[in-house]
């Protein structure tokens, strides 16, 4: 019966696998609930997403995003409401000015608009790339911590939950991860790669 089960699981990952690769990865998988000790998998998934921003060293990395994306809106504003007010000034002093002249002025105050926005576009990107880098410095991290999760459950290979179409709810250990991840290296901060920028830094976007 076991071994039968197995087969049929194996299966069944193996079609859904198949055709993970040209479908969307957001259809929630279905699980089928066995009694504990039933059933002994070589498999077992974890939701990254869930792993991420569950963890300690997720919740640092976001908190660190929300308040770099913070300061960001607020230096935007504060930019805004400058150029605002220059332009204004401009468009005051355009009837003491010679067509000339102000066409010159125009012209300058809008490549200066235009630098400063694309400046501001590029902190934009270089923000969400941090993002980015965070998660994969948590993958790199926690790398080892899954792979004795792995070794400890006896399984064979750990699946992204999401490529996943039919599951037993047994072979699904991210709270198991979450709790051992939390254990090993808290927040992080002390087990970051030397790669890559640390969201969880007080830093703010430069002006």
């Amino acid at each position: 019966m076991i071994a039968t089960t197995l087969r049929l699981l194996a299966s069944l990952m193996i079609a859904a696998l198949a055709g993970a690769a040209g479908a969307q990865q957001n259809i929630e998988p279905q699980e089928f609930e066995v009694t504990a000790g039933e059933v002994v998998t070589a498999i077992v998934t974890v939701d990254i997403d869930r792993l991420f921003s569950q963890s300690q060293f997720g919740q640092r990395v976001a908190q660190g995003y929300a308040a770099e994306r913070e300061a960001l809106a607020n230096e935007n504003s504060s930019i805004a409401a400058a150029l605002r007010k220059e332009e204004l000034a401009l468009a005051t002093q355009r009837a003491e000015m010679a067509a000339s002249v102000f066409r010159t002025e125009a012209e300058a105050f809008d490549e200066k608009a235009q630098s400063i926005r694309r400046a501001q576009d590029a902190k934009e990107r270089a923000l969400e790339d941090t993002l980015v880098q965070g998660r994969d410095q948590f993958l790199e991290v926690t790398r080892p911590i899954l792979g004795q999760l792995m070794v400890d459950r006896g399984a064979l290979a750990i699946l992204d939950r999401r490529s996943v179409l039919l599951s037993l709810g047994s072979i699904d250990v991210t709270d198991d991860a979450i709790a051992r991840i939390d254990a090993e290296i808290g927040d992080g901060a002390d087990a970051l790669l030397e790669t890559g920028p640390d969201l969880g830094s007080d830093t703010a976007p430069e002006n």
